[in-house]
């Protein structure tokens, strides 16, 4: 288990050794949460990077990573905890069985830790031998508000009541990283209780660093013309604008492929790798393909 970052280049550099570029501003967001002890509320387009944090924190820290998943519907119980039923009905069978006649020794054995499925939340509220876990609440914005305020509680106090066992605190806050891809606004009073920060789009510089971190056995050329075009496709109307998630799966799916350089048959071969709506595809297919690389070639010589 490592120690938590004495500095904001301390964590920039925690984070580099995990392959995750960041600038100074959000290395600085990342090392006041760790150094205060609150949650930090990641905000911005999908594919920006902002669920890979909460995994490079937990592999530069020695932390375990505890993943929830947010979708419509959630429920506090399916976040917190559920009883193993099929566990429990062996356990009343074996004990009518043998003749077990105490049915309160019986209730007490039924409802103990013994048979407790643990959901990640009260996962991450108990003690783990290499340290307090990083809690990743992934997407937030997926919930509904009932959920919202359930998760006020929880990172005010960081503790949970299970009825039939009673409060569990957490004798060390876990690291706590939400994100949110901003689909629908998040209620002012989660957000007070986290340190904020977007995550946008990164620059020329910052995206081709990742690029090389990420899959190294791309040529120079090729990962400067991959962001140079994925940061062109960004200036277009599309539906859903590519994120850097997308542009290293285009760049490992062009290595692939031994490409060493864009071309307007390459990029049409390969475009459903960093588009994901057919309409955009469309869009982008044919002389666009041709007028796009042009563009992002042009803005490589200016560069240069």
């Amino acid at each position: 288990m490592a120690s938590i970052p004495a500095s904001i280049d301390e964590t920039i550099a925690c984070l580099a050794e995990q392959d995750y570029v960041c600038g100074r501003g959000l290395g600085t967001v990342v090392f006041l949460s760790l150094t205060l002890g609150k949650p930090l509320f990641l905000e911005g387009e999908a594919g920006t990077g902002k669920t890979e944090i909460a995994k490079a924190l937990a592999a530069g820290l020695g932390r375990r990573l505890i993943r929830l998943q947010c979708y419509e519907g959630l429920d506090a119980a399916s976040a917190i905890y559920e009883w193993n039923f099929a566990a429990q009905m062996v356990a009343i069978r074996t004990a009518e069985a043998a003749g077990q006649a105490d049915r309160g020794e019986l209730q007490a054995e039924l409802f103990s830790a013994d048979y407790l499925i643990r959901r990640p939340l009260l996962d991450a509220l108990e003690p783990h031998a290499e340290g307090p876990p990083v809690l990743l609440i992934d997407e937030v914005d997926r919930t509904d508000e009932p959920f919202e305020a359930f998760l006020l509680e929880v990172l005010s106090d960081f503790q949970v009541t299970i009825p039939e066992l009673g409060t569990v605190t957490a004798q060390e806050p876990p690291i706590v990283v939400l994100t949110s891809n901003r689909t629908r606004e998040v209620h002012d009073a989660l957000k007070r209780r986290c340190l904020y920060h977007w995550v946008d789009y990164p620059t020329f510089e910052r995206e081709l660093a990742i690029l090389r971190a990420r899959v190294p056995e791309a040529t120079q050329r090729l990962s400067e013309e991959i962001v140079a075009f994925v940061q062109a496709l960004r200036g277009q109307d599309l539906f859903k604008s590519p994120g850097v998630a997308e542009a290293i799966d285009w760049a490992r799916c062009l290595v692939a492929l031994d490409a060493v350089a864009l071309s307007p048959e390459v990029i049409t071969d390969t475009l459903g790798a960093v588009l994901k709506y057919q309409d955009d595809i469309a869009r982008i297919a044919g002389a666009e393909t041709t007028r796009l690389l042009d563009e992002a070639k042009g803005a490589l010589a200016d560069v240069s």
